[in-house]
C-alpha cells in the first residue's frame, strides 16, 4: 500500500461539472451535472450489509431534505425494534459516486441515518464520524488505506465452492502472471471505474490462494476510505455477476487455502503535518522504526485493547477458522496469533512498513469498515491519551511472551468485548450501543453452534 500525499478531495468529482458562480451546489444539480438519472441512496447496517432506495432524479430533492425513511428493524442490524420511527438517510454529497459502468445513468451516494431528527448512533457511518469528531477535538485527523482482498467463485449444484476459473488451482498461485491474464476482463474493468472515480488505483493482483484477488487504491482520509471499500465491494460484486460469478469478501471460504483479509493502512495527521514520523530524524528511543513517541503510544493501544477490537475485525463465526488456520496450501496463513509489532514482517498483527503509516493485519474481508476504522481509532486514541508503552518491535515471526492471544472465536472475541470498556463505549461513546452489538453476535454464534455439521457426523456417529 503507496500513501500518495496528493489525493483527490471526496467531493471533487461531483462538481467538477458544475458552474463555479453556483451558489448552493443541490445533490439534483450534481446528479443532472452527470447525466444520473437514479440514485441509489446507501446506508450499512452493523454487518456490513448494504442498505438502499433507488431514488429518480426528480425526487432528489426529497431525499436531500430527509424524506426517504426505511423501517430500521427490518433494514438489518442497527439497533431498531419494530416499533421505533423510522430511519431517515440524509444523503452526504461529498460521497457521490457515479457508476455508469454499472448501469448508465446510476450513481451511489452514502447516506447517514436519522431518527427524529438526530444521527442516528448505532449507524455505523455515524459511528465514525463520533470517532473522527473526538480525534479532531484533539487537533488530529486519520488517513487510512485499505487493502480489499475477495474471491471469484462459482456455487455448485451440490452447494459447493469452486474457483471461477477452473484453470487457477495451483497451490501457490500468488502473483501468476497467467491468473491476472485469464481474469483480465473483470481486473480491468474494476481498475477503470477506479480510476474513473479518482481513487488512484495503482495495483491489481493474483492473492495468495487459488481464485483470490486484490486491488489497491490510495488512501484518503478515514470516511472516504470506508466508503470507498462499501462501493468497491458493491462494484466487484455486481460487476462480477454480470459475468456469472460471484464475488466474495468471506474469510475462509475454502478450509485449505488462504483466507480473506482486509487490511488497515492508518496514521495520524494535524493539517498537512504527518504525526507518526519522529521529529527531524531524532533517535525513535532505540526502537528503530523512526516512529514519534505518539505513534507507539497509539499502537500500544491497539495492542492494548486488541481482543476486544477482534470482535469488529474479524466479526463472523468464519473469521476464526481464518485465524485459527495453522497452515494453507500455499505454506502459510498470513493472519496474525498475538497482538504483536514490528518492522516490515507480515507476520505481526501491526506491521510498521514505514515511519509514515502502521498496517493493522487482523481483519478480515467480513469487517465493516467503518466500525473497524472507528474502534481501531478508538484503541489507539485511548493508547495516546494513557501514554501506552508497545515497548520494543518484536523481531521477525517473533512475539512476546506477555503479547496477547487474540480471540480463538467469535465467543471469544464477544466475552474480551464486554470486558472491555473502552471499546465497549467506542461506538458513539454509549456502552450500550457496544452490548447490543455484543449481545447480537454472541447469537450469531450460537445459531452457528446450534448446527448439526458434517464434521459432526463423521466424527462422532459411530465414534461409541
Amino acid at each position: 500500500m503507496s500513501q500518495n500525499p496528493e489525493v483527490p478531495s471526496a467531493s471533487a468529482l461531483s462538481t467538477a461539472a458544475l458552474p463555479a458562480e453556483t451558489d448552493h451546489i443541490s445533490l439534483a444539480d450534481i446528479a443532472r451535472a452527470h447525466d444520473v438519472r437514479f440514485l441509489l441512496a446507501t446506508f450499512v447496517d452493523m454487518t456490513g450489509k448494504p442498505c438502499a432506495k433507488l431514488v429518480p432524479v426528480e425526487a432528489a430533492e426529497q431525499l436531500e431534505a430527509g424524506a426517504m425513511g426505511f423501517a430500521g428493524y427490518a433494514a438489518g442490524l442497527i439497533g431498531q425494534k419494530p416499533q421505533d420511527s423510522d430511519l431517515i438517510a440524509i444523503p452526504d454529497l461529498a460521497s457521490f459516486t457515479p457508476v455508469p459502468f454499472i448501469k448508465e445513468g446510476l450513481a451511489v451516494i452514502h447516506c447517514d441515518p436519522h431518527v427524529d431528527g438526530k444521527p442516528w448512533p448505532y449507524a455505523p457511518r455515524i459511528i465514525l464520524k463520533n470517532t473522527l469528531a473526538r480525534l479532531a477535538g484533539q487537533g488530529m485527523q486519520a488517513k487510512v488505506g485499505a487493502e480489499v482482498e475477495y474471491f471469484l467463485v462459482n456455487k455448485n449444484p451440490d452447494g459447493s465452492l469452486s474457483t471461477a476459473d477452473p484453470r487457477d488451482d495451483s497451490p501457490r498461485p500468488c502473483y501468476d502472471a497467467r491468473g491476472v491474464t485469464r481474469m483480465y476482463e473483470h481486473l480491468t474493468s474494476i481498475s477503470e471505474a477506479m480510476n474513473g472515480l479518482g481513487w488512484g488505483n495503482y495495483a491489481n493482483d493474483h492473492e495468495d490462494a487459488a481464485g483470490q484477488f486484490e486491488q489497491n487504491f490510495n488512501y484518503a482520509d478515514a470516511l472516504t476510505t470506508a466508503d470507498r471499500v462499501v462501493t468497491l465491494r458493491y462494484i466487484l460484486n455486481v460487476l462480477a455477476e454480470q459475468r456469472g460469478m460471484t464475488a466474495t469478501f468471506m474469510p475462509k471460504p475454502f478450509t485449505d487455502r488462504t483466507g480473506t483479509g482486509l487490511h488497515f493502512h492508518l496514521s495520524l495527521w494535524s493539517g498537512a503535518e504527518a504525526l507518526f514520523p519522529v521529529d527531524n530524524g531524532a533517535d525513535d528511543g532505540g526502537r528503530g522504526l523512526g516512529l514519534s513517541a505518539l505513534a507507539y503510544s497509539f499502537i500500544g493501544g491497539i495492542l492494548d485493547h486488541a481482543p476486544a477490537l477482534q470482535a469488529f475485525l474479524a466479526p463472523t463465526v468464519n473469521s476464526y477458522k481464518r485465524s485459527g488456520a495453522t497452515t494453507s496450501s500455499s505454506g502459510a496463513t498470513w493472519s496474525p496469533r498475538k497482538a504483536s509489532f514490528g518492522g516490515n514482517d507480515r507476520t505481526h498483527m501491526i506491521r510498521v512498513p514505514d515511519n509514515k503509516r502502521i498496517e493493522l493485519r487482523s481483519g478480515d474481508g467480513s469487517a465493516n469498515p467503518y466500525l473497524a476504522i472507528a474502534t481501531a481509532i478508538s484503541a489507539g486514541l485511548d493508547g495516546v491519551e494513557k501514554s501506552a508503552d508497545p515497548g520494543h518491535p518484536s523481531g521477525p515471526g517473533e512475539s512476546k511472551p506477555d503479547a496477547h492471544l487474540l480471540p480463538a472465536t467469535l465467543l471469544h472475541a464477544v466475552e474480551a468485548l464486554r470486558r472491555d470498556p473502552v471499546i465497549l463505549a467506542s461506538l458513539s461513546g454509549d456502552a450500550e450501543i457496544g452490548k447490543y452489538y455484543a449481545d447480537a453476535k454472541e447469537e450469531e454464534f450460537l445459531s452457528w453452534h446450534n448446527q448439526v455439521s458434517d464434521w459432526e457426523i463423521r466424527t462422532y456417529l459411530t465414534s461409541i
